[in-house]
């Protein structure tokens, strides 16, 4: 009862300071101490008895483990939006978004960027890098309050495209090995849920823009911001070339690569942007220097939450809890979503719930004549409504360290997009399944 006591306030108080914008380098410590301490887990490698681990031992494997996996897709991602920011490609690609679809659509024009590069195969962690300079120009074009730019980001990579059929994303793809499915499973239910999710949180996100402008709130402009808006920009089918090389790249290269496909698929994107922009650059040393920083915050500050996750894991609870959602859940395809969602909002990571709760529910469900095609689609779209909490990975590093913005600002929009309109979708899907679609 301690440690289940312990867990659930480390999680919220964790979720409470990041909203304060306390520093995740000293949050997540601090709260997996807690975890640690009402679980009886060793503090310090001397202290664990032989084959037992410790707090230190369990943080650093979140940390480093994160980090190893991950560090070049940050890398990589981070200098091809600064490069396309300093070539002039993003402002290029925005000003042709605004001439296609209205300035009055900027937001419209943010999520359709984010949706296509994430169905394209690259990674959600890295999408907000490569169109967050052109979502700048297209808000600041607009006068749209900047603090839904994250949201904006969001919306179009982790909902509606992230968990679709035939999407790219791992969380599309780690139900395959348990379940015995297709990337495709349960297509038409898929496609009619994702629809949903894009039109609702399309309108919704739109609701909330008027608003904040009817009570006066208005793009902001800041010191690190460009002055002024570059005329000499490379022409737009320039523009698209780089991220035109990016998507190529990561379907041609996703099915013998896997996830290193993106490391490919971004450096040839970084090169394309020299091959087609190069002589449109104001500052590329200034920009690679940047990209590398921010970067090293980026996947530090996701890295962070990771470590608190792996200490969280380890306490005696969280498995307890995990077998008792599973166990109680009734051999249904909800209570299958179900216990996904509530699994993802501990662990803070859509794949992460995945992975923990699929060997455990996968046999059992499978056993009781589950259609696994409608297994695979619910538990990989419930895996992305309560994950996406203050202290997810993706959320910390999309608010702070791309946008620059404030979790007490920007979090909001981001929960109604991310979260409520994730978990209306699965409710939808579950009906449509009901129906026999």
């Amino acid at each position: 009862m301690l440690s289940l006591i312990g867990l659930l306030a480390a999680l919220g108080l964790l979720v409470m300071i990041t909203m304060r914008g306390m520093n995740l380098f000293l949050a997540t410590p601090l709260c997996a101490l807690l975890v640690a301490v009402t679980s009886d887990l060793a503090l310090l490698p001397p202290l664990a008895a032989e084959g037992q681990g410790n707090l230190i031992g369990f943080y650093m494997q979140g940390f480093s483990g994160f980090v190893s996996n991950w560090f070049f897709m940050f890398l990589l991602g981070s200098i091809f939006g600064k490069l396309m920011e300093d070539s002039g490609a993003a402002t290029s690609l925005a000003m042709g978004v605004m001439r296609l679809i209205g300035p009055q659509r900027a937001a419209l024009g943010v999520v359709l960027a984010c949706a296509i590069l994430t169905y394209g195969g690259v990674s959600v962690f890295v999408v907000a890098f490569a169109v967050y300079p052109t979502a700048l120009v297209l808000f600041r074009e607009a006068d749209l309050p900047r603090r839904f730019i994250p949201g904006a980001l969001a919306f179009g990579s982790i909902t509606f495209t992230m968990t679709t059929a035939g999407s790219p994303e791992i969380q599309n793809w780690i139900p395959i090995q348990y379940l015995g499915t297709s990337p495709w499973a349960a297509w038409q239910a898929s496609l009619i849920t994702a629809a949903f999710m894009a039109v609702v949180g399309h309108f919704w996100l739109n609701w909330m823009l008027a608003r904040a402008k009817a009570r006066g709130e208005r793009f902001d402009v800041r010191e690190a911001d460009p002055t002024e808006i570059r005329t000499d920009l490379p022409a737009i089918w320039r523009a698209s070339l780089p991220p035109l090389a990016v998507i190529g790249l990561s379907l041609l290269l996703h099915g013998r690569f896997q996830t290193s496909a993106l490391i490919l698929a971004l450096l040839g994107g970084s090169f394309a942007i020299w091959f087609a922009c190069g002589r449109y650059f104001c500052r590329p040393s200034d920009a690679l220097a940047h990209a590398s920083t921010g970067a090293l915050i980026a996947i530090g500050n996701t890295a962070a939450v990771v470590g608190f996750g792996a200490v969280a894991k380890a306490a005696p609870a969280f498995m307890s809890g995990v077998n008792l959602i599973v166990e109680s859940g009734g051999g249904t395809i909800a209570s299958a979503a179900l216990a996904v969602t509530l699994i993802s909002a501990l662990a803070g990571s859509s794949s992460g719930g995945q992975a923990i709760a699929l060997p455990l529910l996968a046999p059992a469900f499978l056993a009781n004549g589950v259609n696994p095609d409608q297994l695979h689609r619910a538990v990989a779209i419930a895996s992305g409504g309560l994950d996406s909490l203050p202290h997810n990975g993706y959320v910390v590093t999309t608010v702070r360290a791309i946008c620059g913005e404030t979790h007490r600002a920007a979090y909001g929009p981001i929960g109604i997009l991310t979260v409520i309109v994730p978990c209306a979708g699965l409710v939808v899907c579950l009906a449509l399944f009901a129906l026999g679609l």
